[in-house]
């Protein structure tokens, strides 16, 4: 028998799945969480209570690949957290990008503007100035963790881009991402802004893939490592290591291939429940489709292909605080549920205990936070002692901010946040769970006081709080859910919150008693829910939509059965362009340009071209039987009125390569 390991790391629970690659079935299953201070910790456990199910049965060598699922792209992207980067950004207009507000979504501060660029045809439209490159870089590369580069135009012609890579490359020893590399489709600032996400990313990556090679040698598993990225697809852990934003939405990716599989229902409505984000997607035929024009992580567009997913930050583990017009808010951060953290450190029960007979409803009353991965370098020395101060108990947020320097206290509490090197502890909906005897996991004594302090800034019984909260936050998955639906329908991004709409939802999902008008929702197709804590919430969901609930048997593990079942996809594009009317035809590769005096001619070069870059990337991507499916797409413009014409702009070639893993030449590969 053929074994696949399915791992998915998740914000708050680390799965493993020993899966019968043939038949599908689900040989052992485990979860184990997640420990985000040191993520081997949580990886080893899960594997090894999966392996130690099968013990007599199945032995490490039976497995012959490994694959991996992980919502940590998605969860950096949701709660604007990652490494620190520079971007060059080659040709940009830095006085439309800071007035359009643009910089404040570039994932960093540090940004180099250089001259260069091309026009739309791929021409170079100013030289690129390298001297001014080299010398930010080498001012830089003590003090940055990555580089992110985007040329304008560097689509069309990658040239200045590649050059600036090289330049990077040679001056230092840090990972670096071109906007080319991720995507080839027209909108100079989503490029860049996906750029940075990736460069942002490429360290936590590495470490996760780090600590899961660690557990798999340590258990004696040699199988080779895969990834899925954002599309359902898998690739091989180096690949993914470069460009990591490629994984955006992998779990909730995985989840819905392993939904498909665990219900056998082809066309349903799929909601994966974790700790820190909801995700939203639409089977139909037993597929979900894919988002060519990027994916949307909390209204944020990115230009990576993925699973159309609606992905929005509340789930299990959101951060709850209370704002000043006395609303309970939900995420999109999530935090360390305090029953949790108490119970790995009992001084936090005493903190609790002592921070309601002081009767401390402030804002940041009940929060703590603990120290993250272990990566100081880069930082300045009060954000090293900030960080020592937590190495053997966490922080009440409280004690933080109240010494005489707290403004700048805070502010660096927030940017070690970011930098993953700091994470937060509060009241969750799990504490709240904990406190209606809905779970009992950990302890609920610190759920219980955590309710307190928010309870009390509201007025409210503690229990009748914690119901609020649970009420609060089905309803606002039906409203999720049912805004996917209606951009789907209606092509309108954030549908919920036009004000007509979130009327109609306030009215829909609430039990107010009004003589003149109610209204009802109601979802044609099945909802299958993914995740550990559906059981929670999504009976409410499904019966505010009026429709069927389906939660299968491993769905806790749903993402890492996904995973263990994938196969390998690659994608690739090329845009035939005219020029100088008529008498040359340019067509723009993923690496090159090449000109032809005639369209015929240009078509054939592409597919041909195409056709053998794709297979390529599948065969690098460790795939077998390759299939390879190739469409021209003819795009025209028309004239002013009057003119019966149509002008020609130009043809885009998608061609996709479908494999199987092979898995028997990547052992060999591995062992060799």
């Amino acid at each position: 028998m053929s074994l696949s390991l399915g791992v998915d790391t998740g914000g708050t629970y680390t799965d493993a799945v020993l899966v019968d690659r043939t038949t599908k079935e689900i040989v052992s299953a485990a979860k184990a969480l997640t420990t985000r201070k040191n993520l081997f910790l949580g990886i080893f456990s899960a594997i090894d209570s999966c392996l130690h199910d099968v013990l007599g049965k199945f032995s490490p060598e039976d497995i012959s690949m490994v694959c991996l699922s992980t919502t940590l792209a998605t969860n950096a992207i949701t709660e604007g957290y990652g490494a620190t980067i520079c971007k060059l950004l080659i040709g940009y207009n830095e006085p439309l990008l800071r007035n359009q507000g643009f910089l404040e979504e570039m994932a960093s501060d540090d940004i180099v503007w250089l001259t260069g660029g091309h026009d739309v045809q791929g021409n170079e439209v100013t030289s690129l100035d390298e001297e001014t490159a080299k010398k930010e870089i080498l001012m830089r590369r003590n003090s940055v963790e990555a580089f992110a580069i985007s040329g304008y135009f560097g689509i069309r012609n990658p040239d200045h881009e590649l050059r600036i890579k090289k330049l990077v490359k040679k001056l230092t020893n840090l990972p670096v991402t071109c906007a080319h590399e991720l995507t080839s489709r027209l909108n100079s600032v989503n490029r860049a802004i996906s750029a940075g996400h990736n460069a942002r990313l490429i360290p936590l990556l590495k470490d996760l893939i780090l600590d899961i090679e660690q557990a798999l040698e340590r258990l004696n598993i040699s199988a080779p490592l895969m990834i899925v990225k954002g599309d359902g697809a898998i690739v091989p852990a180096q690949w993914a290591s470069e460009r990591p934003i490629e994984t955006i939405l992998s779990g909730p990716a995985a989840s819905s291939v392993g939904a498909y599989h665990l219900t056998g229902c082809k066309d349903v409505w799929v909601a994966d429940m974790g700790g820190t984000t909801t995700d939203i997607a639409l089977l139909i035929n037993g597929r979900p489709a894919i988002n060519e024009e990027g994916a949307y992580i909390s209204h944020r567009r990115t230009m990576v292909e993925a699973v159309d997913i609606h992905t929005v930050g509340i789930g299990g583990d959101s951060l709850i605080e209370i704002d000043t017009q006395g609303d309970i808010l939900l995420g999109p951060c999530r935090a360390i549920p305090l029953c949790l953290l108490a119970n790995d450190y009992p001084g936090v029960l005493a903190n609790l205990k002592a921070q309601v007979l002081e009767k401390n409803w402030e804002k940041n009353a009940g929060q703590f936070v603990i120290t993250g991965r272990s990566q100081l370098n880069h930082l300045h020395h009060e954000e090293r002692e900030l960080l020592y101060r937590m190495e053997k108990e966490p922080l009440p947020l409280l004690a933080a901010t109240r010494d005489r320097k707290k403004f700048v206290t805070k502010r660096r509490i927030e940017q070690l946040e970011k930098k993953c090197l700091l994470h937060r502890s509060a009241f969750t909906p799990t504490d709240a769970l904990h406190v209606l005897g809905q779970m009992d996991l950990w302890n609920k004594d610190a759920s219980y006081l955590g309710a307190e302090l928010l309870a009390n800034q509201l007025g409210m019984d503690v229990t009748d709080f914690c119901k609020a909260l649970v009420k609060k936050l089905s309803d606002s998955l039906a409203k999720e859910i049912l805004s996917k639906v209606m951009e789907d329908k209606t092509g309108l991004p954030q549908w919920g919150k036009e004000p007509t709409a979130s009327a109609l939802l306030k009215r829909a999902l609430t039990d107010q008693d009004d003589r003149e008008f109610s209204c009802s929702f109601k979802l044609k197709k099945p909802l299958v829910a993914i995740g550990a804590p559906v059981q929670a919430y999504m009976p409410t969901v499904a019966s505010s939509l009026n429709t069927q609930l389906i939660i299968p048997e491993y769905a806790h593990v749903a993402n890492a059965f996904g995973a263990a079942t994938a196969g390998i996809i690659q994608r690739g594009q090329a845009v035939i362009r005219m020029m100088e009317g008529g008498l040359i035809y340019r067509v723009h590769l993923p690496d090159k340009i090449e000109d032809f005096p005639d369209f015929e001619a240009a078509k054939i070069y592409a597919e041909k071209y195409m056709r053998a870059y794709i297979i390529e990337l599948a065969k690098k991507a460790g795939a077998k039987e390759i299939k390879v499916e190739a469409a021209f797409s003819d795009h025209a413009g028309k004239l002013p009125a009057g003119w019966p014409q149509e002008i020609f702009l130009d043809t885009e070639l998608f061609v996709t390569a479908y494999g199987v893993p092979d898995m028997n030449d990547a052992v060999m590969e591995k062992k060799n």
